[in-house]
């Protein structure tokens, strides 16, 4: 699986290191993974094993930290990831409470290090990836004085997942130190709005930046008339929030009026969520060669020559997208994209001018729209080009990186 938040936060780190910042990125939990040169370092902290020993066996804080720090090792987390620990965020209710504890959880002693690696740093700025390291929050302040920032990218869909009465547990928790933060970064003013009801916090402590990719890395250019079949395209992880099953129930209503035309989805599919999909393949066999899974594209050019097969792109989330790097990536490679009327996609497509809107979770709508793009080149082709433009234009790393430091050092 390649993480969209790891994603962001590589390509952003990359940007400012150009930009000449002096940058650590920093994995917890877990190492990162991603398609493009990865500049984070290579100790993780806050490591998922020793995590979920605390948890589990508290004796296991008891033990030398000479002798757990191996279980910190990048290579023994991967291995544990492969070998089926769940990410599963209905299963991981009490870890989450332990982690947003912090120091006076289960998890101090890895919260102790945590907050002296960043002080022998000294930074200017700790900007924190997702709010659920909130717990980190209180011990890092005894150390460094400055300011952290911590950027949303939809931390809410995990915590909402969580079964009671973790769920709102876990709410409260983050709620009673998200104040701590000197300030938010959001990708989108829907986001910004939507954290501070969720978070309780003004409104006025949210920074809107752009989303960004290294636009250097695809190619793909905008194509006059679409191909003969026509492609539609889907390329995220494969779950029922994002929606593929809502693109599948779509297409059978375009494939009835174009027979020709074809349906391909990519992307990562999770232990959590094989057996539904394999009842959705299972459904889908009438469609025969019509539809068909690629898998997930094993490395960035892949994953690019993937997208320039396509005419139409579509990842109809279930949920209120707060981000949408997937939009970015098919636009930067000329193809136009078809969202559902919510979340963070009004913004994009009013920016890039790359696609339409129809209604969330409606099939037919979702239909209507991409059966009007195929059936009108021209306009295809007039967002195919106008979205390709806006993106290397508006959302590009450097962009990205340059706005980032104006709201850190307002």
């Amino acid at each position: 699986m390649f993480c969209g938040s790891c994603m962001h936060d590589n390509t952003l780190a990359r940007a400012l290191l150009e930009l000449g910042c002096e940058v650590s990125l920093i994995p917890t939990y877990t190492p990162i993974r991603v398609d493009e040169p990865n500049v984070s370092q290579r100790q993780v902290l806050l490591g998922g094993i020793n995590i979920a020993l605390d948890v589990r066996w508290p004796l296991w804080q008891r033990l030398p930290r000479g002798f757990t720090h191996w279980f910190d090792a990048p290579w023994l987390i991967n291995l544990a990831t492969r070998l089926g620990v769940s990410p599963d965020a209905a299963k991981l209710g009490q870890l989450t409470i332990a982690t947003l504890e912090g120091d006076a959880g289960p998890e101090r002693n890895e919260v102790d290090e945590f907050a002296r690696f960043v002080r022998d740093l000294r930074p200017d700025v700790v900007c924190y990836s997702n709010a659920l390291l909130v717990g980190t929050l209180r011990r890092l302040r005894r150390d460094f004085p400055g300011p952290v920032y911590c950027l949303l990218q939809g931390d809410d869909l995990f915590l909402e997942s969580l079964v009671e009465p973790y769920q709102s547990q876990a709410r409260e928790l983050l709620r009673a130190q998200a104040g701590g933060f000197t300030g938010f970064l959001v990708h989108s003013e829907y986001y910004r709005e939507f954290m501070a009801d969720y978070l309780q916090i003004s409104p006025n402590r949210f920074r809107v930046v752009p989303l960004g990719i290294d636009v250097a890395g695809h190619d793909g250019q905008p194509r006059e008339q679409p191909r003969d079949p026509a492609t539609v395209g889907y390329f995220a992880r494969i779950c029922p929030e994002k929606g593929v099953q809502q693109l599948l129930a779509a297409f059978r209503i375009l494939h009835q009026r174009r027979p020709q035309t074809q349906l391909r989805v990519g992307g990562y599919l999770a232990a959590r969520d094989a057996a539904w999909f394999k009842g959705v393949l299972r459904d889908a066999a009438d469609l025969g060669p019509a539809f068909r899974y690629i898998g997930s594209p094993p490395d960035h050019a892949a994953k690019v020559q993937f997208l320039k097969s396509l005419d139409l792109f579509s990842v109809p989330t279930v949920y209120r997208e707060p981000k949408g790097l997937y939009v970015l990536e098919a636009l930067a490679n000329g193809v136009p994209v078809v969202q559902p009327r919510h979340g963070a996609f009004p913004e994009l497509i009013a920016a890039t001018q790359g696609g339409v809107l129809v209604n969330p979770q409606d099939p037919p709508d979702l239909a209507r729209g991409l059966e009007e793009l195929l059936d009108n080149p021209t306009r295809r082709f007039e967002l195919a080009r106008s979205g390709h433009r806006n993106v290397f234009a508006l959302y590009d790393q450097r962009t990205m990186a340059r706005a980032t430091l104006a709201a850190l050092h307002p």
